[in-house]
Protein backbone atom coordinates (compact mmCIF):
# COMPACT_ATOMS: atom_id res chain seq x y z
CA UNK A 1 0.00 0.00 0.00
CA UNK A 2 1.56 3.48 -0.75
CA UNK A 3 0.05 7.06 0.41
CA UNK A 4 0.92 10.00 -1.43
CA UNK A 5 -0.04 12.67 1.10
CA UNK A 6 -0.51 16.31 0.73
CA UNK A 7 0.63 16.87 -3.23
CA UNK A 8 1.03 20.21 -4.30
CA UNK A 9 -1.10 19.16 -7.55
CA UNK A 10 -2.50 16.44 -8.77
CA UNK A 11 -3.10 17.01 -12.61
CA UNK A 12 -5.44 15.23 -15.45
CA UNK A 13 -6.22 15.58 -19.03
CA UNK A 14 -9.25 17.18 -18.28
CA UNK A 15 -8.40 19.78 -15.84
CA UNK A 16 -5.63 22.43 -15.81
CA UNK A 17 -6.25 23.48 -12.33
CA UNK A 18 -6.00 20.09 -10.81
CA UNK A 19 -6.12 19.29 -7.39
CA UNK A 20 -4.07 20.95 -4.74
CA UNK A 21 -2.95 19.61 -0.95
CA UNK A 22 -5.18 16.05 -1.63
CA UNK A 23 -3.94 12.29 -0.80
CA UNK A 24 -4.17 9.26 -3.01
CA UNK A 25 -4.14 6.21 -1.71
CA UNK A 26 -2.65 3.76 -3.63
CA UNK A 27 -3.68 -0.12 -3.15
CA UNK A 28 -1.92 -2.96 -5.14
CA UNK A 29 -2.71 -1.82 -8.73
CA UNK A 30 -5.29 0.46 -7.86
CA UNK A 31 -5.71 3.90 -7.10
CA UNK A 32 -8.04 3.37 -4.36
CA UNK A 33 -8.74 6.69 -3.25
CA UNK A 34 -8.30 10.57 -3.75
CA UNK A 35 -9.32 12.42 -1.43
CA UNK A 36 -8.28 15.85 1.63
CA UNK A 37 -6.48 13.92 4.24
CA UNK A 38 -7.04 10.26 3.74
CA UNK A 39 -6.41 8.62 7.49
CA UNK A 40 -4.05 5.69 7.44
CA UNK A 41 -6.09 2.41 7.59
CA UNK A 42 -6.18 1.14 11.23
CA UNK A 43 -3.86 -1.46 12.76
CA UNK A 44 -6.10 -3.91 12.58
CA UNK A 45 -6.78 -3.79 8.55
CA UNK A 46 -4.63 -5.99 6.38
CA UNK A 47 -2.18 -3.45 4.77
CA UNK A 48 -0.01 -6.84 3.48
CA UNK A 49 3.24 -7.85 4.39
CA UNK A 50 4.97 -4.71 3.18
CA UNK A 51 2.65 -2.40 5.43
CA UNK A 52 2.02 1.34 4.26
CA UNK A 53 4.79 2.82 2.48
CA UNK A 54 4.00 7.45 2.67
CA UNK A 55 5.15 9.94 0.68
CA UNK A 56 5.55 13.47 0.99
CA UNK A 57 3.92 15.06 -2.18
CA UNK A 58 3.89 18.41 -1.16
CA UNK A 59 6.21 19.70 -3.52
CA UNK A 60 5.66 17.31 -6.74
CA UNK A 61 2.92 17.41 -9.15
CA UNK A 62 1.59 14.23 -9.80
CA UNK A 63 0.13 12.92 -13.50
CA UNK A 64 -1.17 10.06 -15.06
CA UNK A 65 0.95 7.70 -16.42
CA UNK A 66 1.76 7.87 -19.77
CA UNK A 67 0.91 5.66 -22.21
CA UNK A 68 2.80 4.57 -25.36
CA UNK A 69 0.94 2.82 -28.06
CA UNK A 70 4.32 2.19 -30.25
CA UNK A 71 7.84 1.32 -30.12
CA UNK A 72 10.85 -0.96 -31.11
CA UNK A 73 12.78 -2.11 -28.00
CA UNK A 74 15.42 -3.97 -30.08
CA UNK A 75 16.13 -1.14 -32.16
CA UNK A 76 17.67 0.63 -29.04
CA UNK A 77 21.20 -0.90 -29.41
CA UNK A 78 20.95 0.45 -32.93
CA UNK A 79 19.79 4.28 -33.12
CA UNK A 80 21.69 6.82 -35.00
CA UNK A 81 23.87 4.71 -37.36
CA UNK A 82 25.73 7.05 -39.50
CA UNK A 83 24.81 5.24 -42.30
CA UNK A 84 21.66 6.32 -42.67
CA UNK A 85 20.82 9.44 -41.74
CA UNK A 86 19.48 10.57 -44.36
CA UNK A 87 17.36 7.69 -45.94
CA UNK A 88 14.01 7.01 -46.55
CA UNK A 89 11.64 4.38 -44.61
CA UNK A 90 12.23 1.89 -46.95
CA UNK A 91 15.82 2.02 -47.80
CA UNK A 92 16.24 2.80 -43.99
CA UNK A 93 14.82 -0.88 -43.41
CA UNK A 94 16.56 -2.46 -46.12
CA UNK A 95 20.29 -1.64 -44.16
CA UNK A 96 19.33 -1.95 -41.30
CA UNK A 97 17.77 -5.48 -41.82
CA UNK A 98 21.14 -6.85 -42.19
CA UNK A 99 22.07 -4.85 -38.64
CA UNK A 100 19.10 -6.76 -36.80
CA UNK A 101 18.91 -10.07 -38.29
CA UNK A 102 22.29 -10.17 -35.75
CA UNK A 103 20.23 -9.69 -33.07
CA UNK A 104 19.58 -11.77 -30.40
CA UNK A 105 18.00 -12.57 -26.38
CA UNK A 106 20.51 -10.89 -24.74
CA UNK A 107 20.68 -7.83 -27.20
CA UNK A 108 17.07 -8.11 -26.64
CA UNK A 109 16.91 -7.76 -22.84
CA UNK A 110 19.19 -5.07 -22.83
CA UNK A 111 17.60 -3.34 -25.21
CA UNK A 112 14.21 -3.61 -23.80
CA UNK A 113 15.32 -2.71 -20.37
CA UNK A 114 16.93 0.56 -21.32
CA UNK A 115 13.86 1.11 -23.66
CA UNK A 116 12.12 1.12 -21.10
CA UNK A 117 14.30 2.78 -18.35
CA UNK A 118 13.85 5.93 -20.63
CA UNK A 119 10.07 5.13 -20.74
CA UNK A 120 9.83 5.09 -17.21
CA UNK A 121 12.46 7.81 -16.77
CA UNK A 122 9.51 10.62 -18.43
CA UNK A 123 6.38 9.50 -16.87
CA UNK A 124 5.66 6.56 -19.02
CA UNK A 125 3.93 3.40 -17.22
CA UNK A 126 2.15 1.32 -19.93
CA UNK A 127 4.09 0.60 -23.23
CA UNK A 128 3.20 -1.61 -26.13
CA UNK A 129 5.94 -2.87 -28.30
CA UNK A 130 5.77 -4.44 -31.62
CA UNK A 131 8.17 -7.06 -32.20
CA UNK A 132 8.44 -8.66 -35.38
CA UNK A 133 12.18 -9.53 -35.70
CA UNK A 134 12.50 -13.22 -35.38
CA UNK A 135 16.20 -14.42 -36.33
CA UNK A 136 16.68 -17.84 -37.59
CA UNK A 137 18.57 -19.60 -35.07
CA UNK A 138 17.48 -18.08 -32.10
CA UNK A 139 15.51 -20.32 -30.44
CA UNK A 140 14.30 -18.35 -27.57
CA UNK A 141 11.20 -17.07 -26.25
CA UNK A 142 12.02 -13.58 -27.24
CA UNK A 143 8.72 -11.97 -26.13
CA UNK A 144 9.39 -14.31 -23.10
CA UNK A 145 12.81 -12.24 -22.79
CA UNK A 146 11.15 -8.95 -22.90
CA UNK A 147 8.25 -9.96 -20.67
CA UNK A 148 11.13 -10.59 -17.93
CA UNK A 149 13.01 -7.18 -18.55
CA UNK A 150 8.83 -5.22 -18.33
CA UNK A 151 8.75 -7.31 -14.97
CA UNK A 152 12.03 -6.47 -13.32
CA UNK A 153 11.00 -2.63 -13.61
CA UNK A 154 7.88 -2.60 -12.88
CA UNK A 155 5.90 -1.64 -16.28
CA UNK A 156 3.02 -2.10 -17.71
CA UNK A 157 3.55 -4.13 -20.79
CA UNK A 158 1.47 -4.53 -23.83
CA UNK A 159 4.07 -6.90 -25.98
CA UNK A 160 2.86 -7.31 -29.86
CA UNK A 161 3.20 -10.52 -31.38
CA UNK A 162 4.36 -9.30 -34.96
CA UNK A 163 5.03 -11.68 -37.90
CA UNK A 164 7.04 -10.67 -41.34
CA UNK A 165 6.41 -13.52 -43.59
CA UNK A 166 7.29 -11.53 -47.18
CA UNK A 167 11.58 -11.85 -47.52
CA UNK A 168 13.10 -9.90 -50.60
CA UNK A 169 12.39 -13.19 -52.60
CA UNK A 170 8.86 -12.19 -52.30
CA UNK A 171 8.90 -8.90 -53.42
CA UNK A 172 9.37 -7.88 -49.10
CA UNK A 173 12.09 -6.06 -47.45
CA UNK A 174 13.86 -8.00 -45.48
CA UNK A 175 16.41 -10.75 -46.00
CA UNK A 176 15.45 -14.67 -45.75
CA UNK A 177 16.92 -14.89 -42.42
CA UNK A 178 14.33 -12.74 -40.47
CA UNK A 179 10.94 -13.90 -41.65
CA UNK A 180 8.71 -17.10 -40.99
CA UNK A 181 6.44 -19.20 -42.46
CA UNK A 182 2.94 -18.19 -41.81
CA UNK A 183 2.14 -22.18 -39.90
CA UNK A 184 5.13 -20.95 -37.79
CA UNK A 185 3.62 -17.70 -36.56
CA UNK A 186 0.23 -18.51 -35.95
CA UNK A 187 1.66 -21.78 -34.15
CA UNK A 188 3.28 -19.26 -32.13
CA UNK A 189 0.93 -16.68 -31.85
CA UNK A 190 -1.78 -18.97 -29.77
CA UNK A 191 1.33 -20.02 -27.75
CA UNK A 192 2.03 -16.83 -27.23
CA UNK A 193 -1.48 -15.41 -25.59
CA UNK A 194 -2.13 -18.76 -23.86
CA UNK A 195 1.08 -18.26 -21.83
CA UNK A 196 1.31 -14.48 -21.30
CA UNK A 197 -2.04 -13.14 -21.66
CA UNK A 198 -3.91 -11.58 -19.14
CA UNK A 199 -6.94 -9.71 -19.87
CA UNK A 200 -8.21 -9.15 -16.17
CA UNK A 201 -8.49 -5.97 -14.67
CA UNK A 202 -4.96 -4.21 -13.43
CA UNK A 203 -3.53 -6.66 -15.75
CA UNK A 204 0.31 -6.42 -16.01
CA UNK A 205 0.53 -7.85 -19.64
CA UNK A 206 -1.69 -7.80 -22.21
CA UNK A 207 -0.75 -9.50 -25.44
CA UNK A 208 -1.31 -7.89 -29.31
CA UNK A 209 -1.00 -9.71 -32.41
CA UNK A 210 0.82 -7.59 -35.20
CA UNK A 211 1.46 -8.18 -38.40
CA UNK A 212 4.53 -6.08 -39.30
CA UNK A 213 3.04 -3.75 -42.22
CA UNK A 214 1.38 -4.49 -45.72
CA UNK A 215 4.90 -4.72 -47.47
CA UNK A 216 5.56 -7.27 -45.01
CA UNK A 217 3.37 -10.11 -44.81
CA UNK A 218 0.64 -11.65 -47.01
CA UNK A 219 -3.20 -11.03 -47.27
CA UNK A 220 -3.82 -14.37 -46.07
CA UNK A 221 -1.90 -14.41 -42.87
CA UNK A 222 -3.04 -10.68 -42.43
CA UNK A 223 -6.45 -12.09 -42.52
CA UNK A 224 -5.80 -14.90 -40.51
CA UNK A 225 -4.24 -12.79 -38.02
CA UNK A 226 -6.90 -11.25 -37.42
CA UNK A 227 -9.13 -14.07 -37.20
CA UNK A 228 -7.28 -15.85 -34.49
CA UNK A 229 -7.23 -12.28 -32.76
CA UNK A 230 -10.90 -12.25 -32.20
CA UNK A 231 -10.86 -15.55 -31.17
CA UNK A 232 -8.65 -14.81 -28.04
CA UNK A 233 -10.16 -11.40 -27.74
CA UNK A 234 -6.90 -9.58 -28.17
CA UNK A 235 -6.26 -6.56 -30.05
CA UNK A 236 -4.54 -5.95 -33.19
CA UNK A 237 -1.85 -3.64 -34.39
CA UNK A 238 0.27 -2.95 -37.35
CA UNK A 239 1.97 -0.43 -39.61
CA UNK A 240 0.23 1.17 -41.96
CA UNK A 241 -0.12 4.59 -44.59
CA UNK A 242 3.30 5.20 -43.22
CA UNK A 243 5.02 6.86 -46.64
CA UNK A 244 3.89 7.30 -49.86
CA UNK A 245 5.70 4.65 -50.67
CA UNK A 246 3.85 2.20 -48.84
CA UNK A 247 1.08 3.48 -50.41
CA UNK A 248 2.61 3.09 -54.29
CA UNK A 249 3.41 -0.56 -53.23
CA UNK A 250 -0.08 -1.61 -52.30
CA UNK A 251 -1.07 0.06 -55.41
CA UNK A 252 0.97 -2.13 -57.49
CA UNK A 253 0.66 -5.47 -55.63
CA UNK A 254 -2.82 -4.92 -54.21
CA UNK A 255 -4.32 -2.73 -56.68
CA UNK A 256 -5.63 -0.94 -53.36
CA UNK A 257 -4.84 1.88 -51.17
CA UNK A 258 -3.46 0.37 -47.15
CA UNK A 259 -6.85 0.91 -45.66
CA UNK A 260 -8.83 -0.11 -48.43
CA UNK A 261 -6.78 -3.42 -48.08
CA UNK A 262 -6.99 -3.47 -44.59
CA UNK A 263 -11.27 -3.40 -44.94
CA UNK A 264 -11.45 -5.89 -46.88
CA UNK A 265 -9.39 -8.60 -44.82
CA UNK A 266 -11.07 -7.23 -41.94
CA UNK A 267 -8.23 -5.67 -40.33
CA UNK A 268 -10.02 -2.91 -38.60
CA UNK A 269 -12.36 -2.06 -36.30
CA UNK A 270 -12.53 -0.94 -32.43
CA UNK A 271 -9.79 -3.31 -31.48
CA UNK A 272 -7.29 -2.01 -34.23
CA UNK A 273 -4.62 0.30 -34.22
CA UNK A 274 -2.89 1.95 -36.90
CA UNK A 275 0.76 3.05 -36.46
CA UNK A 276 1.74 6.35 -38.37
CA UNK A 277 -1.27 6.96 -40.17
CA UNK A 278 0.10 9.76 -42.07
CA UNK A 279 -1.24 9.01 -46.27
CA UNK A 280 -4.99 8.85 -45.13
CA UNK A 281 -7.35 10.89 -47.40
CA UNK A 282 -10.73 12.54 -46.32
CA UNK A 283 -12.75 9.41 -46.93
CA UNK A 284 -10.69 7.40 -44.99
CA UNK A 285 -10.45 9.78 -42.26
CA UNK A 286 -14.29 9.49 -42.38
CA UNK A 287 -14.18 5.36 -42.49
CA UNK A 288 -11.34 5.69 -39.33
CA UNK A 289 -13.67 7.80 -37.68
CA UNK A 290 -16.86 5.19 -38.20
CA UNK A 291 -14.98 2.18 -37.67
CA UNK A 292 -13.73 3.69 -34.18
CA UNK A 293 -9.65 2.74 -35.46
CA UNK A 294 -6.91 3.79 -33.53
CA UNK A 295 -3.99 6.22 -34.77
CA UNK A 296 -0.61 5.59 -32.95
CA UNK A 297 0.96 8.70 -33.97
CA UNK A 298 4.78 8.78 -33.99
CA UNK A 299 6.05 12.45 -34.52
CA UNK A 300 9.61 12.05 -34.05
CA UNK A 301 9.99 9.35 -36.29
CA UNK A 302 8.16 10.81 -38.99
CA UNK A 303 10.14 13.78 -39.22
CA UNK A 304 13.34 12.04 -38.99
CA UNK A 305 12.62 9.71 -42.13
CA UNK A 306 11.04 12.51 -44.20
CA UNK A 307 7.61 10.55 -43.82
CA UNK A 308 5.17 13.34 -43.84
CA UNK A 309 3.04 14.86 -41.00
CA UNK A 310 -0.36 12.88 -39.49
CA UNK A 311 -3.51 15.12 -40.00
CA UNK A 312 -3.67 14.52 -36.40
CA UNK A 313 -5.84 18.15 -36.05
CA UNK A 314 -8.81 16.28 -38.91
CA UNK A 315 -8.51 13.07 -36.80
CA UNK A 316 -8.99 14.67 -33.50
CA UNK A 317 -12.06 16.54 -34.80
CA UNK A 318 -14.00 13.49 -36.35
CA UNK A 319 -13.69 11.93 -33.07
CA UNK A 320 -10.86 9.36 -34.03
CA UNK A 321 -9.09 8.12 -31.12
CA UNK A 322 -5.30 9.36 -31.97
CA UNK A 323 -2.83 8.08 -28.78
CA UNK A 324 1.03 9.13 -28.88
CA UNK A 325 3.70 7.00 -29.10
CA UNK A 326 7.67 6.87 -29.53
CA UNK A 327 8.61 4.53 -31.81
CA UNK A 328 11.63 2.45 -32.20
CA UNK A 329 14.96 4.41 -31.21
CA UNK A 330 16.21 3.48 -34.62
CA UNK A 331 14.25 6.00 -36.02
CA UNK A 332 13.91 8.32 -32.77
CA UNK A 333 17.16 8.06 -31.28
CA UNK A 334 15.51 8.05 -27.48
CA UNK A 335 12.41 6.92 -25.52
CA UNK A 336 11.58 10.26 -24.10
CA UNK A 337 7.91 10.23 -23.90
CA UNK A 338 7.89 13.89 -22.23
CA UNK A 339 9.86 15.09 -25.71
CA UNK A 340 7.60 13.06 -28.14
CA UNK A 341 4.28 15.29 -26.43
CA UNK A 342 6.47 18.45 -27.08
CA UNK A 343 6.91 17.08 -30.73
CA UNK A 344 3.22 16.70 -31.92
CA UNK A 345 2.46 19.93 -30.53
CA UNK A 346 5.10 21.93 -32.57
CA UNK A 347 4.36 19.31 -35.64
CA UNK A 348 0.75 19.96 -35.87
CA UNK A 349 1.44 23.74 -35.54
CA UNK A 350 3.53 23.75 -38.45
CA UNK A 351 0.94 21.89 -40.40
CA UNK A 352 -2.09 23.77 -39.51
CA UNK A 353 -0.94 27.01 -37.82
CA UNK A 354 -0.07 27.97 -33.99
CA UNK A 355 -3.56 27.94 -32.32
CA UNK A 356 -4.31 24.23 -33.92
CA UNK A 357 -3.47 22.49 -31.04
CA UNK A 358 -3.15 23.27 -27.43
CA UNK A 359 -0.84 21.76 -24.64
CA UNK A 360 -3.98 20.04 -23.11
CA UNK A 361 -4.92 18.27 -26.34
CA UNK A 362 -1.21 16.87 -26.11
CA UNK A 363 -1.97 16.09 -22.65
CA UNK A 364 -4.50 13.38 -23.94
CA UNK A 365 -3.58 11.90 -26.74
Amino acid sequence: MILLKNCFRIMNPESYSGLQGYDILIWGNKIEKIASRIALPSTGQDVGEDGIEIIDCSRFVVLPGFVNTHHHFYQTLTRNLAEVQNEKLFNWLRFLYDVWKNIDEDALYYSSLLAIGELLKTGCTCSLDHHYLFPRGVNADLLGVQFEAAQRLGIRFCPCRGSMSLSVKDGGLPPDSVVQTADEILTDSRRVIEKYHDGSDFSMCRILLAPCSPFSVTEDLMKESAGLARQYGVRLHTHLAETADEDEYCRRHYGRRPLRLMMDLGFIGEDVSYAHGIFFNDEELDLLARTRTSIAHCPSSNMRLGSGIARVREMLDRGINVALAVDGSASNDTSDFLGEMRAALMLQRVKYGADAINAREVFRL
